[in-house]
């Protein structure tokens, strides 16, 4: 288990010299190993923590660590290999732990509400019945678990700019109440990271993507599904933080002094 959540922030890409954080990259496989930490456990369970409603972001209220009660997930290169709704075995078990976890702040029993499925391909465009029945797909396969697809609404912007939107149906649910609860997870600069960059949330690189094969690969440990895209960030944010010196920011209140 991870000893804190440090161990899974990346914050937003390069983009300000404001902390002196180094981006941090996984795979489904290691980040849904995420436990709350102990200090954290007592935080939640104490009716004296208080939150302000004044912005979409929180103050950091002299904790340690973010208090993260919602994860918005990517489906292609993140959850399924692209362009597929299959789950690599370990990934979906993964999923059932962070579901079944007595220890996981996104228990279904606790937090019914606290996972949600945002792709670009899936649920990403209301005209589109290809991409409708992708999302009805996934949500059998995950039934058992109630992990929902986002639906785009009609007249708004697929990922990285429906920040406003998932963040809107967090709050109508009750799940949170500041972008900074929220974690983003996916394989892409251009579109995960920038998304949670633009909501004001913490996200997670999965900088390699799905690794574990399907199919005829099952098994397989050293699969690479990635795009040339995807690739080229790889490429580009390295350079960018080590030549360049630019570091990944956190959300507004959570800047080292």
């Amino acid at each position: 288990m991870f000893s804190d959540y440090r161990s899974m922030i990346i914050t937003h890409p390069i983009s300000s010299r404001t902390s002196p954080s180094q981006p941090f990259s996984t795979s489904l496989s290691s980040w849904a190993r995420i436990s709350i930490p102990k200090k954290q456990q007592q935080q939640q369970t104490s009716s004296s923590t208080s939150t302000s409603s004044s912005s979409s972001s929180s103050p950091k209220r002299q904790q340690q660590h973010p208090t993260i009660r919602a994860l918005v997930l990517d489906k292609d290169n993140t959850l399924c290999a692209p362009k597929t709704i299959e789950f690599p075995t370990p990934y979906l078990r993964k999923l059932e732990s962070l579901r079944t976890s007595p220890t996981s702040p996104f228990n279904l029993s606790r937090n019914p509400n606290g996972i949600l499925i945002v792709s670009n391909t899936a649920g990403s465009r209301p005209d589109s019945a290809v991409y409708e029945a992708e999302a009805r797909q996934l949500e059998e396969k995950l039934a058992s678990l109630r992990i929902p697809v986002f639906r785009v609404p009609r007249g708004a912007r697929r990922k990285p700019f429906c920040g406003a939107e998932v963040l809107a149906w967090f709050r109508e649910r009750g799940v949170v109440e500041h972008a900074d609860e929220i974690a983003v997870v996916g394989d892409r600069i251009g579109t995960d990271t920038l998304l949670a960059a633009e909501m004001g949330a913490w996200s997670v690189w999965c900088k390699d993507g799905v690794k574990h094969g399907i199919g005829a690969d099952a098994g397989r440990e050293n699969m690479d599904y990635r795009g040339f895209l995807a690739k080229m960030e790889v490429v580009m944010e390295k350079y960018l933080r080590e030549k360049r010196g630019l570091k990944a920011r956190v959300p507004k209140g959570w800047e080292e002094a």
